[in-house]
Order: structure tokens, then C-alpha cells, then sequence
């Protein structure tokens, strides 16, 4: 019988037989490794796959991505969310080229340190890139570990034994293999509902499996239910262009370009809530056309419900706004990189 201190053979031969083929694991050249691993943060690997292999035909390496314009990257990113990422990720380039010759730094501490890296995207780089004896725990891993040692619940202590035990077993030849094959397994075989428990390799060493109850571990957490706010957008006409602006200073979506609005109260008129709103953020005197239609959206703490309204610009009235801008024609919206929220304006817009 098997125990959490050898299971590295069983998982390795069960990962050269099964692993997915993914277009990052064709290498292990730093900036492939790397890109990868922050475009899969909080994000499944199918929905990666082609942003990753898009982004890779464009920005080759960390010079393209260097002297590349944010908002060029952004547009590459676009859809695939959580968009600091991507910032941090050109930031932490920059350092790279600048000051390692772009090369990781020898000591893994300095990497940690550059922006949006942490300890989990350094483990997954180093154990794969550098073969460190590091181990790697997404969401995945853990489900596997929980069954394994019978975890119930992600307690401190229980965190610690989960690393403790991985610490332990990894493969010290291979802990890049070892890692991957623990994120497979758990992607694969050890899924939350419905595990393939009769041919995970590692089931004759698995307490979930011996209990017979595999799907106890860990014990599923109450998901609390998250806010929605209802948005007004008003796609402000002048002659055949309308206006997006740039957001800046704003902790979500930064950078990126929308449509002019913002959050109301659910008791008013929205027509008349919208002609104020206008007028007070961007000094615009306009007059309501028709409605566009309405869209949800969702974010991961929170989502929106977007009223949308076709705006005329009055004669004499003039934008006043301190950030960036453009008026633009409908066949130019691919330019810009915009929220997933104004896109599913935009296919509302476009089917009008």
C-alpha cells in the first residue's frame, strides 16, 4: 500500500500516459512558463489556450512585451479578465530585461517580489523551469491533498499539513512533471463532483477513497451571494461617432475603454438619472433617442444590470472630462480593449 511519501512514482507514470497537451508544456523557456502561469491564475485552462497561443504569435518574448504599448497588450487580454494581471505581468518584464538580463533572478525571492508574481506563480516557473523541489497548490492540488489526508476543512493547520506532505513527496528529479501531474490529476480524475476514483493512480493511498464518501473532502463551502448594481450607459451620439472614455483611477478595469454611465438609483426615472449623470460627470447636454436594450454581467464579487439609451449631443454642448477619449465610428470598436459588459452592448448596438 501506498503512503503520501512515495506516491511521485504512481503520479509520474500516470502522467506520461495521460497528461493534457497543452502548448506551454512544448517548452520550458522562462517567459512561456511564466505568461502561462498568470493567464491561468483564477482561470480554467480551456478558456487560456487561446488567449495564450494568440498572445505568443504577438509578443514572442519579454522585449515584445516590453516596448509594446499598454493598451495594445490590453487588447490581447481582452476577455480574459482580471486585467491587473496583464499590467503587473508587463511591469515585472520591464524588471526583468532591466535589472536580470532577461534571465529569473537566481534567488526565487526576488521574483516573488515583482508584480502579481507571489509565491504560487514562482513555485509553478521554478519547479518547472528551474526544477526546484517547490510545490505548487491551486484548487486542484488541494482537492487532491483533502482526499488523500481526509481534510475537511482549509483550517491554517490543515494548510500547513497539506504543504508539509507535498514538501515531502515531490519528486526531487522532476517536481516540475510532479506538479503538473498533481494539477491534471485533480483537473481530470480527482474532479469535485463525480471522481474517477477506479483509475486514479493514487487511489490505494487515498482516505476519501478508503471511506467510501470521496466527495466529503474538503467540505464545500457556503458561497454567499454577491451584490447587483444597476448601471445606465448612454452611447452619446455626434453625427455618425460615439464617445468612450478611458477609465483611470479605478482599482477594476483600469485602463480599459467603455461607455459613458455609471450606477443609479433603483426609485427614478432612468431616462432623466441618465441626462443628469451626463451632465454632471461629463458636462454633456444630450437629449434620449431611443433605448438600446439591457445586459447582466458578472464579476467575481459582484454584478451589474446595464440599461442602455442612445444619446444625442445637443448643438453647443462641449465634453469636459480628465481622462482619455475618443469619438468613434462603429467599424473601429476592435481597436480599443473593452469590459465584456460593453461588448454585449455593442452586439445589442450592432444588431439595431
Amino acid at each position: 500500500m501506498y503512503t503520501t511519501n512515495n506516491i511521485s512514482k504512481p503520479l509520474l507514470r500516470w502522467y506520461k500516459k495521460s497528461k493534457r497537451s497543452l502548448p506551454w508544456r512544448n517548452t520550458k523557456a522562462p517567459y512561456n512558463i511564466w505568461l502561462s502561469e498568470t493567464m491561468l491564475q483564477q482561470t480554467q485552462v480551456k478558456t487560456v489556450i487561446p488567449f495564450y497561443s494568440r498572445w505568443i504569435e504577438q509578443f514572442p518574448d519579454f522585449n515584445s512585451v516590453a516596448t509594446a504599448h499598454l493598451d495594445s497588450l490590453l487588447k490581447f487580454w481582452e476577455g480574459l479578465g482580471y486585467y491587473n494581471r496583464c499590467k503587473n505581468f508587463r511591469k515585472a518584464v520591464k524588471i526583468i530585461l532591466n535589472d536580470y538580463k532577461s534571465s529569473l533572478p537566481d534567488n526565487i525571492e526576488d521574483f516573488k517580489a515583482l508584480p502579481g508574481v507571489g509565491e504560487y506563480t514562482a513555485a509553478a516557473v521554478y519547479s518547472i523551469v528551474l526544477s526546484h523541489p517547490i510545490p505548487v497548490i491551486d484548487v486542484n492540488v488541494n482537492r487532491v491533498m483533502s482526499r488523500l489526508l481526509q481534510i475537511k476543512l482549509h483550517t491554517p493547520h490543515n494548510k500547513k499539513k497539506v504543504l508539509s506532505t507535498l514538501t515531502n513527496c515531490i519528486d526531487k528529479t522532476r517536481p516540475g512533471d510532479f506538479n503538473q501531474a498533481m494539477m491534471d490529476l485533480g483537473s481530470t480524475v480527482c474532479t469535485q463532483k463525480n471522481p474517477k476514483c477506479d483509475i486514479c493512480p493514487l487511489n490505494s493511498s487515498c482516505g476519501g477513497f478508503a471511506s467510501g464518501k470521496p466527495q466529503s473532502y474538503p467540505r464545500s463551502q457556503r458561497k454567499n451571494r454577491i451584490p447587483w448594481y444597476p448601471v445606465l450607459i448612454g452611447v452619446v451620439w455626434k453625427r455618425n461617432s460615439f464617445l468612450i472614455l478611458q477609465r483611470d483611477g479605478y482599482r477594476h478595469l483600469t485602463n480599459l475603454w467603455e461607455l459613458p454611465g455609471g450606477k443609479i438609483l433603483k426609485n427614478r426615472n432612468p431616462k432623466s438619472q441618465l441626462v443628469e449623470m451626463l451632465k454632471k460627470k461629463y458636462n454633456l447636454d444630450v437629449y434620449i433617442k431611443n433605448k438600446i436594450g439591457e445586459v447582466r454581467h458578472q464579476y467575481s464579487h459582484f454584478g451589474i444590470s446595464l440599461s442602455s439609451f442612445n444619446c444625442k449631443i445637443k448643438n453647443g454642448s462641449k465634453l469636459t472630462v480628465n481622462q482619455p477619449y475618443f469619438w468613434i465610428k462603429k467599424h473601429e470598436i476592435n481597436q480599443f480593449a473593452f469590459p465584456k459588459a460593453n461588448h454585449k452592448l455593442f452586439a445589442l448596438m450592432l444588431e439595431n
